[in-house]
């Protein structure tokens, strides 16, 4: 086999999708996603990220809003070896990006019934995660699991599995799909209520097949119900479902010991969930000391403890706010979801956290009681319809020098729904100038 560059195999990396990869740049730096079923990391499975990242990428890291996490800047040639080392603490890449089911999120995390959640999201997650009957999708499908409706979540999903009865006999959900953000907002429908928890699995795959065979190729499944209106689309998903008797597996170790109901969580707050190695590593520690050894990706992109006792809950608080994580400063007070841009980004079209950071700036202190994101393409990754306000770089302008310079759109959310539009195509200077007088 020749060492020649020009003579080896050209590198296909729209098939590398499937095993979580990105094509950052021109110079074939990679992105990798990591999927950590309900975002709930064991202290070994932090660790052992923190050190992968240290050796191939940086010794940074970035948490997703769907509780994922992403190596930066990764070689083509380092994959196996991230590879053995994420399978040996039980983690997986397969199926983070490209036309399979995503990593399964559960934003509610450490809320009262979060054991229910996680344990439904870890087996739904051993179900679907490198199963050949679900790759090779039209486009990626999302399934979001739920302990109640806030926050609205449910809406965004391919799949959105909402809690809603945790005391009876068994477990019963409220299911929503064909919702999705990106370039054409659309909110989930309501298809089935009170689903007991042992159907959920037929009625997954069933949501997973209609796509495969009814979406157009790079579509999402809410394409189908905008081209064959909601009366037809629950016909086909009707008879999906005939004749599939499979029944969810029992939990068995797969549930989490909840926390107690009293204890609260406790929240490290991570700018943009953007963090080094090292504040991972001190992280783990605490996890390990004061949090039966698991911790959380949050919604928010932070990371959550639930510790034991109110002991343990007071030595986090004070370790964390000795570390600056404790909610001192404008960063740590504001909810501010910040996708990572082009930063890291292709599509990326501006640089998000320096937005971010002129926005904090900018913003009066009433408005940081506020939640807030910022995407930096209209694919929406930071959610920014769920927030309070929300900004997505819409497209690129060339100013009066020639240089191509980001334009802003900003959503109000004042409801259960998606936010809508109400500022288009602003500078940079407009967007803070707006920021600046919410109230």
């Amino acid at each position: 086999m020749t060492s020649d560059p020009s003579q080896q195999p050209a590198v296909d990396f729209h098939q590398l999708r499937l095993d979580g990869v990105y094509r950052m740049n021109d110079a074939d730096e990679l992105m990798l996603r990591i999927k950590v079923p309900a975002g709930v990391l064991s202290v070994e499975q932090a660790l052992k990220t923190a050190e992968l990242a240290e050796r191939f990428a940086g010794a940074r890291v970035h948490l997703t809003t769907r509780g994922s996490i992403e190596l930066h800047r990764v070689r083509l040639a380092d994959l196996p070896a991230i590879g053995r080392g994420l399978a040996a603490v039980g983690l997986t890449t397969r199926g983070a990006c490209g036309g399979a089911v995503r990593g399964i999120a559960c934003s509610t995390s450490f809320s009262r019934n979060f054991a229910l959640t996680q344990s439904l999201v870890r087996r739904l997650h051993r179900h679907f995660a490198g199963n050949p009957h679900f790759e090779n999708l039209p486009k990626k499908f999302k399934i979001g699991v739920e302990d109640g409706y806030a926050g609205s979540r449910h809406l965004i999903q391919d799949l959105g599995l909402v809690l809603i009865d945790a005391q009876g006999a068994e477990p019963r959900y409220d299911v929503w799909v064909a919702g999705g953000l990106g370039r054409e907002p659309q909110a989930a429908l309501l298809f089935a209520e009170g689903v007991a928890e042992s159907r959920l699995l037929p009625l997954a795959e069933a949501v997973v097949r209609l796509h495969a065979r009814h979406t157009p190729t790079g579509k999402r499944l809410k394409h189908v119900v905008r081209r064959l209106g909601e009366e037809s689309f629950r016909r086909l998903l009707d008879a999906e479902l005939n004749g599939r008797p499979e029944r969810l597996a029992p939990a068995g170790l797969d549930t989490l010991p909840a926390p107690p109901t009293a204890c609260a969580p406790v929240t490290a707050a991570i700018f943009a969930g953007d963090l080094d190695t090292s504040l991972l590593r001190r992280l783990a520690t605490l996890a390990r000391d004061h949090a039966g050894g698991y911790l959380a990706v949050t919604a928010d992109q932070n990371l959550a403890f639930a510790p034991l006792n109110e002991d343990d809950r007071r030595e986090l608080l004070a370790h964390l706010a000795a570390a600056g994580l404790g909610g001192a400063s404008p960063e740590e007070r504001t909810t501010l979801r910040v996708c990572v841009g082009n930063h890291a980004c292709r599509m990326g079209l501006s640089p998000t956290r320096e937005v971010a950071r002129r926005m904090l700036q900018a913003m009066p202190g009433d408005a940081r009681a506020l939640s807030w994101a910022i995407s930096g393409c209209p694919n929406s990754c930071s959610q920014p319809q769920l927030a309070d306000f929300g900004v997505i770089s819409s497209r690129l302008i060339k100013d009066d020098q020639g240089e191509r310079q980001p334009r802003f759109d900003v959503y109000r959310r004042k409801d259960a729904k998606l936010g809508d539009r109400i500022h288009q195509e602003l500078t940079l200077a407009e967007l803070l100038d707006v920021v600046s007088r919410i109230k």
